[in-house]
């Protein structure tokens, strides 16, 4: 009887797999079409201009994950077949610009950033829509468009740079696909950029939950040579002519180094199936950056803790992942008061019995919890994180997303990449 119950159960589930994968071959074709728009405004007002849409030649995401049921992000997508009004895609992800809208420059001027979504390229006519959180926590439509996929104005794909293959375990669909671009590697550096590939892969898959979970990720790369070898760093009036023009001092934190132009930085990644984009930047100065399902971006040659930083930073762009420490930013808005944070490891306590960390606290543990040795190495709810000493919880006294004086993940951190990975590689 059991094993009959059994054969039934995966009788079902394999019928659900197809049926899913049924409806990615009834809506979309396997490549990307990609909607490249720009966000703009200031601290309070924010605003969206369409630029142009392009055809990518591969799809590296789940044909069975097409709708987030995660919640993870500022900001989300939709993508609705305009035939039945059905939503057939939707991702959550981050932005630069929503970063900036919290510093203090927001405050005095306007800006907008070039900006870019991706989904499977459509069969049918379909509409985009475009949400972004407001100060309660809640997605608001922002911004809509029709979008008409055999229009003779999408813009075609043009192959420019050299694909390499660093670590390959299966059907990009059915992995987390990472594609590592090169900043700041001149002509004569390709070598150099390969070596650092390499080393990526190699400390990604040291750390767990990567390291049981490596079969589940490909990594590729794209070679993309710089004018000049070496980074940008404006505080220090050194400009460079690179590939993905990155640079120091983002925000004016002197370690904060991002990428404004993330059209650019797409029109690399293209050249491969991928899911994340990681950026290798050829300098040993400390710094880097990850923002949820837009990219990061690290010093590849730092001398003493490249491997956790990208670990670190990975954790920002895989599930949006919060830093965990106090202060050493320049923005101090990220968190509205009474307003529970939508990242796995950070809570205000406003809403904290709809996360799974809560179900992972031992039943004596007290809220908050004492940072003493009493609890060390047990889950808990920890006062500091989000950059604030007061009124936001962390799930444990250290992590990475912490500190890169340990080189181990919380539990909870731990568990949430694994349903990441779970729900990507389905």
């Amino acid at each position: 009887m059991r094993l009959k119950t059994f054969v039934t159960l995966f009788f079902l589930i394999l019928v659900g797999h197809y049926s899913l994968q049924a409806q990615f071959d009834t809506y979309f074709l396997n490549k990307t079409l990609r909607f490249d728009y720009y966000h703009g405004g200031d601290h309070k007002v924010e605003d969206y201009y369409f630029d142009e849409l392009k055809e990518e030649p591969y799809w590296g995401g789940s044909k069975i994950a097409l709708v987030d049921t995660m919640g993870y992000g500022v900001q989300m997508f939709k993508i609705i077949d305009k035939a039945s009004e059905k939503v057939i895609y939707s991702r959550g992800f981050c932005t630069l610009f929503k970063e900036w809208q919290s510093t203090a420059e927001a405050q005095d001027i306007r800006k907008a950033m070039p900006e870019s979504v991706v989904f499977p390229y459509p069969k049918n006519p379909v509409r985009i829509e475009l949400y972004s959180r407001n100060r309660k926590g809640v997605f608001e439509k922002k911004f809509e468009q029709d979008i008409d996929p055999n229009s003779h104005f999408i813009r075609q794909f043009s192959p420019k740079y050299e694909a390499i293959e660093i670590a390959y375990h299966g059907r990009a669909d059915k992995r987390v696909d990472i594609v590592l671009i090169s900043e700041g590697y001149a002509q004569n550096e390709k070598e150099k950029f390969i070596t650092a590939c390499q080393y990526f892969a190699k400390e990604f898959f040291s750390y767990s939950p990567y390291k049981e979970q490596k079969n589940s990720f490909n990594i590729q790369a794209v070679w993309a040579p710089s004018q000049e070898s070496g980074v940008t760093l404006p505080g220090e009036n050194i400009w460079r002519n690179t590939a993905t023009k990155a640079q120091f001092y983002t925000f004016d934190s002197e370690r904060y180094q991002m990428i404004e132009d993330f059209q650019g930085l797409r029109d690399i990644a293209a050249h491969v199936p991928y899911d994340y984009i990681y950026v290798l930047s050829n300098t040993q100065k400390y710094g880097g950056g990850g923002i949820y399902n837009f990219y990061g971006i690290s010093a590849a040659h730092n001398p003493s803790s490249t491997g956790k930083i990208y670990i670190h930073e990975f954790g920002h762009l895989f599930l949006g992942l919060g830093d965990e420490y106090v202060g050493n930013v320049s923005y101090s808005d990220m968190y509205p008061k009474g307003v529970e944070p939508w990242e796995e490891n950070l809570t205000t306590l406003v809403d904290f019995d709809k996360k799974d960390w809560k179900k992972m606290l031992d039943k004596t543990t007290p809220i908050p919890t004492p940072a003493n040795k009493e609890y060390s190495n047990k889950i808990g709810v920890y006062e500091g994180g989000g950059y604030i000493k007061e009124g936001i919880y962390r799930p444990y006294q250290t992590c990475l997303m912490k500190e890169l004086s340990v080189d181990f993940f919380c539990p909870v951190c731990t568990q949430a990449i694994k349903k990441q990975i779970k729900f990507l590689c389905q």
